[in-house]
């Protein structure tokens, strides 16, 4: 019992807020001191009752959970054996980010790193840069796979190296989390209910297929293997690489790049193409040009100004591919043109940020460099001020389609376009101002 609840008992049961004496805060002033023994018995016994109670109830829900996903279970194959000795003894996991909890209208964000922390500390460029120099070694040490996975997917090495670079950094990372109890928690108690609820299933079965459950580490929403696989994607991408009669995304590297590359391609990626270029955005226009809706050829944004950093000319062959304006930190760092393969690497994990990180470290792993914006100081990411605003905006007309408290280009393009017709300072970053005018409306 914590010392403020050891407090709240002392004055329930008689002996005020100095268990050493009975003064006006003390409700049994004056009580014999059997009176107050038998008050402490009976205070006590009903902490007891609720300390074994609550858990029960929450045992109980979860059970039923449990009971209740037998049926999907069964139907996809998965033996009542293997079902049964999945969830013995598993709780919830309510440290995990992305849960609503008893007690909260919104989901906890801790641990997301693409949605929290600030985009320069994200893209820390030291680390970047000791990745890039890893990477290219396994580059080396891998070459005949990634020929034959260049040729068999038409993904570039270094764009799948550094998907495994991003998510395991090359294998070195060890996942925290049982990939049972992390699908369990979030099908159970998260913010997508019902997608996890089928990636469960899938995770049953890949044990009732043999893949032992000691090698499922997962992260916090359940990605497993080195170069991280719901396991949907499991059974939709995994590839025998090694043609060892297994595909193996946790000890075979040439199978986990394979997978990789096989995502990618199937999520459109486009051969022979690049993530996107950095680029000058003129004084004519601004970060409010952002995002998917005002996406041009590269020849269009060209004409409107657009350039290059450092001079560099576009290559000819980009010049009809449509892109969009990408700027991760608003107007406070570096802007991208973002081509088709930017929007396949989100595919893979839906943030800006991990595209922009991805992308990069393929560059430079390719003899490519630093972004040459620096980046300026904005903070963290704050998901109240974020939900907070979009919020706003969505009351105010704008086409917000989710308030989720996760800045992405929608919600950055749309501060931009509010700041603007407001006579604010145009950054495209949600800041108190901007927040400060919507709630003026």
């Amino acid at each position: 019992m914590d010392m403020l609840h050891c407090r709240e008992a002392q004055q329930v049961v008689g002996l005020g807020t100095d268990p050493n004496k009975c003064g006006e805060d003390c409700p049994m002033r004056g009580a014999s001191i059997w009176a107050r023994i038998a008050w402490v018995v009976v205070v006590l016994a009903t902490v007891a009752v609720l300390i074994a109670t609550t858990p029960r109830a929450a045992d109980t829900s979860f059970r039923s959970f449990v009971d209740g996903l037998w049926p999907d279970a069964r139907e996809a194959g998965v033996s009542r054996k293997t079902f049964d000795t999945a969830f013995a003894g598993l709780e919830p996991d309510t440290s995990l980010p992305d849960l609503i909890l008893p007690g909260r209208e919104t989901p906890t964000m801790k641990g997301q790193a693409e949605f929290t922390r600030e985009p320069r500390d994200y893209l820390n460029a030291p680390y970047l840069d000791k990745l890039a120099a890893q990477g290219r070694e396994l580059i080396r040490r891998h070459r005949s796979a990634l020929d034959r996975i260049e040729q068999t997917y038409g993904v570039d090495r270094y764009s799948v190296v550094a998907i495994w670079g991003r998510e395991t950094a090359f294998g070195t990372y060890k996942l925290p989390h049982d990939a049972i109890r992390v699908l369990a928690t979030q099908a159970y108690m998260g913010r997508r209910k019902d997608m996890f609820r089928k990636e469960l299933v899938l995770a049953l079965k890949m044990l009732e297929d043999g893949i032992p459950r000691a090698k499922m580490r997962a992260s916090w929403a359940g990605a497993i293997g080195q170069t991280q696989f719901l396991p949907s994607e499991f059974y939709a991408h995994a590839r025998d690489h090694d043609s060892d009669g297994l595909a193996d995304l946790f000890d075979s590297v040439p199978d986990a790049l394979a997978s990789a590359a096989r995502q990618l391609q199937a999520k459109g990626w486009v051969r022979g193409r690049t993530w996107g270029y950095e680029v000058v955005i003129p004084p004519s226009s601004d970060c409010s040009l952002e995002g998917p809706p005002n996406i041009r050829t590269i020849a269009e944004w060209q004409k409107l100004g657009f350039r290059r950093v450092g001079g560099k000319p576009f290559p000819a062959e980009v010049a009809q591919d449509q892109a969009y304006l990408m700027s991760p930190a608003g107007a406070h760092g570096p802007s991208f043109l973002a081509l088709e393969n930017f929007q396949v690497i989100r595919r893979y994990n839906t943030s800006d940020l991990y595209a922009t990180f991805v992308g990069n470290l393929a560059d430079r792993m390719a003899g490519g460099s630093d972004f040459i914006t620096p980046w300026r100081p904005i903070g963290p990411q704050r998901t109240a001020l974020i939900r907070g605003i979009q919020e706003g905006l969505q009351q105010a007309g704008y086409p917000v389609e989710k308030v989720d408290g996760f800045i992405g280009s929608e919600t950055r393009r749309l501060v931009g376009v509010f700041q603007k017709k407001s006579g604010l300072a145009v950054d495209c970053w949600p800041n108190e101002a901007t927040l400060k005018k919507l709630s003026a409306r």
